[in-house]
Order: structure tokens, then C-alpha cells, then sequence
């Protein structure tokens, strides 16, 4: 072989070497993050874990107590904590005391009293968790996995702003009826073979009833935050109108976000980013309907933005 041809043969195999090094250490690299990211990704589950076990550390405290210890003005519950299973565990299980309509909405719900007086609200199961509603993103029912769903991923997102939500089956003939108020009691009817209730509530209609499975209704529950933290309701400045052909000024005024960052209180404090936070979270639920949220009252925009009703 001529010296040229070898000076060639050898250039060939020097790139071809060079490639397959650069190839195996990106390789090796490429491997070596996909590892760290699958351990990272555990790790979170690890964290995020509930075990729904009852027992509480401090044996002189209830889970309400503890629950209610919880909330100062940037978050409703702590990152880390051992009870958090113990305060799902007993809102999934404690006897329901008193059961009455929920409060004004335009969605059916039920205001209920649990053992040890803690309030939290019961929204109905009223679609299969896996229907699709058509139409309108504030058309159809409220969905209670909705609420349950976006629980978690208020933890996953580590905002901590949303009250804790359980699914939970209740025993309508028993478990409901029995402790009902007149109010709540009257709305009850039977369809066919199913116990079903129409409640108090803007879109309530008695043709319109939730039903149980014979007397079992699935449904949310949702822990009550604390009395001490009275809630102020802001329009949310993003708003829709809810009127056809008539846009809000978000939707057509390229200046309105400068508008808005002048307006208290958006001008200073945390608000607007809270504004921004919710506006992913919304879009990873799905949700295209708040036009109101609520904060703590009299906070002068320091507290956060609290996820509520997250069930559409």
C-alpha cells in the first residue's frame, strides 16, 4: 500500500474513532442524567407519598387541631409533615354530625359537620371520572375528582395553597338523612331505585338531582380553613365577561397587563405573580373559569391567592 493510501486509511479511522469516543461519553453523559433525573423523579414521589394512617404524633391534639395550626398567610399546609395522612385519614372516616345546603355558588354542594365539629364541603359525584364535557370550559357540573386531582397537584407544583381535598363514599340513607337539615332534607327525591338531592345553590334544579348508587354517593370533601382566617373574594382581573360577543378588556387592549400592574393589588406585593402561578395551574386543569379567588381578608395583597373551587 502506497504511503498516501496509508496516510488516508489512518485519517479514516483516527475520525472514525474520534466520533465513536464523542458518541460513547454523550452516551455515557445521556445515560448518566437520565439516571439522575429517574432517582430525582422518586425522590418527589417519595416526598409527595401519603400514608392515610390515623395515628397522630401528638396524642393531645385532633387532626382539626393540627389541620387548623397549619394555615398562616402564604400557604395552608407545611412541605413536610407526619400528619397530613392522619388529617385525610379522619376526613375520610370521621361520622358526619350534621348535614345542611352548602354555601352560595352556583354548583351543588353540601356543607357538612364531621366529629369533633371540623366543617368541610361535599361536592357530589355527578359525571364517570373519565367523561368529557363538551362545550363551554364553564359548561356542565362541577367534578368532585376534579377537586381531588387538583389537590395533588397543588402539592406537586409545591404551592400549598389549595385546602385539602379526599374522595370519600357517604351512605345517603344513613350516614346523610338522618342528620340533615330541613333545608338540605327537602331537596331529597328517589330516581327509580337511587337516593338523589338537588340542594340550594344558583343552577340547583330539582330536575337536575346528584345520585347515588342505590343510597352510595361518591363525592370530594373538602377541609374548611379555619375560622381565624376570614377569606376577602376578589374579581380576578382576568376574567371573562360570560356574555356572547362581548369580549373582556384583557381581550382586546394590548395595554391592559401595564393597566393592571398600576392597580392595587397588583401594584406591590406578591399578588400578581400569585395571578401568574394560578394561571398555569388552571391551564394544567383544565380550569378556564375563575372569575373570582380568594385571599385572607384585610392582607393588603401580602397573602397568597387561595385555590378554591378548582372543580371545573
Amino acid at each position: 500500500m502506497k504511503l498516501k493510501q496509508r496516510v488516508v486509511l489512518l485519517a479514516i479511522l483516527l475520525v472514525i474513532f474520534i466520533f465513536t469516543k464523542v458518541f460513547l461519553i454523550d452516551n455515557l453523559d445521556t445515560s448518566a442524567a437520565n439516571r439522575e433525573d429517574q432517582r430525582a423523579f422518586h425522590r418527589m414521589m417519595a416526598s409527595l407519598h401519603i400514608e392515610l394512617d390515623p395515628r397522630l404524633d401528638h396524642t393531645l391534639q385532633s387532626p382539626w387541631e393540627i389541620a387548623a395550626q397549619w394555615v398562616v398567610p402564604r400557604e395552608v399546609y407545611p412541605e413536610e409533615t407526619p400528619e397530613l395522612g392522619a388529617v385525610m385519614h379522619a376526613m375520610t372516616t370521621k361520622k358526619i354530625i350534621k348535614a345542611d345546603v352548602g354555601y352560595k355558588g352556583t354548583q351543588l354542594k353540601a356543607l357538612l359537620i364531621l366529629e369533633g365539629g371540623q366543617k368541610v364541603v361535599f361536592k357530589p359525584k355527578r359525571y364517570a371520572r373519565d367523561y368529557v364535557v363538551e362545550g363551554e370550559p364553564y359548561a356542565g357540573y362541577d367534578r368532585h375528582n376534579a377537586e381531588v386531582a387538583a389537590f395533588h397537584l397543588d402539592r406537586i407544583l409545591g404551592f400549598r395553597r389549595a385546602p385539602l381535598v379526599v374522595g370519600r363514599f357517604v351512605n345517603l340513607r344513613t350516614e346523610i338523612k338522618p342528620v340533615a337539615t330541613e333545608q338540605l332534607l327537602g331537596t331529597f327525591v328517589t330516581v327509580g331505585n337511587n337516593t338523589c338531592f338537588y340542594g340550594k345553590c344558583y343552577y340547583c334544579r330539582e330536575t337536575e338531582p346528584a345520585c347515588a348508587d342505590g343510597d352510595i354517593m361518591e363525592g370530594s370533601v373538602t377541609l374548611w380553613l379555619p375560622d381565624v382566617w376570614p377569606l376577602q373574594k376578589h374579581r380576578h382581573p382576568w376574567g371573562r365577561t360570560y356574555r356572547e360577543g362581548k369580549l373582556a378588556r384583557w381581550e382586546y387592549d394590548e395595554s391592559y397587563c401595564d393597566a393592571v400592574k398600576k392597580t392595587s393589588p397588583y401594584d406591590s406585593g406578591p399578588r400578581l405573580l400569585d395571578i401568574i402561578d394560578t394561571a398555569i395551574f388552571d391551564y394544567l386543569i383544565g380550569n378556564a373559569d375563575r372569575h373570582h379567588y380568594e385571599s385572607f381578608q384585610d392582607d393588603e395583597g401580602a397573602s397568597m391567592l387561595i385555590l378554591l373551587d378548582n372543580a371545573k
